[in-house]
């Protein structure tokens, strides 16, 4: 996968680890280093050392997840849809584009009943049955937490306690974001032949990431 930055490389494995049922696999997540955007021109050079580094077993797929605030995802999706495909020549793979509304926290929100288990606290004044609507999610669970500050392994721990069918029902771009791992839906080739899987946004951590 490709994914915006920490917190995404550390707990987007756990939210698709139902998928190994599937034989679906997300064996790596590449992010920017030094935490710089996560851009076409980026999201490139992150498909290209995925796929050079693995020529013996080359993945499959990229998945490229996308943080899309509160802009309609298909218009923040766009600039990747038609200007990353031609910046990844000679890569047989299909590229795919998932996003999360506004950010990866709403998705924790949706399983409500194991996130209070979790940190010990209710969700507070929120509407847990559309998570892709709250507001600024990040920071509604950074207030949650109190004193315990929000990293990116406490964000990683949080979703290894959560249940992804649960976050399916409720959150309609985490639907979005499965469907992209699992079956392909919504991408494009890059070039002709078969595919196999890696995912440019989540996954436990693996090698090299």
């Amino acid at each position: 996968m490709i994914a915006s930055g920490e917190t995404e490389r550390r707990a987007l494995p756990f939210l698709v680890r139902h998928l190994r049922d599937q034989d679906v696999v997300a064996e790596d997540v590449r992010i920017p280093p030094r935490n710089r955007a996560l851009d076409v021109e980026m999201a490139a050079r992150l498909i290209k050392a995925a796929w050079y580094e693995n020529l013996g077993a080359p993945p499959d797929k990229f998945v490229v997840v996308v943080d899309v605030d509160r802009a309609e995802p298909a218009e923040a999706l766009e600039s990747m849809r038609t200007r990353l495909p031609v910046r990844v020549p000679g890569i047989d793979a299909d590229v795919l584009y998932a996003y999360a509304q506004a950010h990866l926290e709403a998705w924790y929100f949706a399983d409500v009943e194991n996130l209070r288990e979790r940190i010990g606290r209710a969700p507070g004044n929120v509407d847990t049955s559309k998570p892709d609507e709250i507001d600024n999610p990040k920071l509604h669970l950074t207030h949650l937490l109190a004193e315990r500050i929000y990293t990116a392994r406490v964000s990683a721990e949080i979703a290894e306690a959560l249940d992804a069918a649960t976050i399916a029902r409720r959150s309609p771009s985490f639907r979005n974001f499965v469907e992209a791992v699992r079956n392909g839906s919504g991408g494009d080739r890059l070039q002709p032949g078969g595919a196999k899987l890696t995912a440019v946004g989540g996954g436990p951590p693996g090698p090299g990431s």
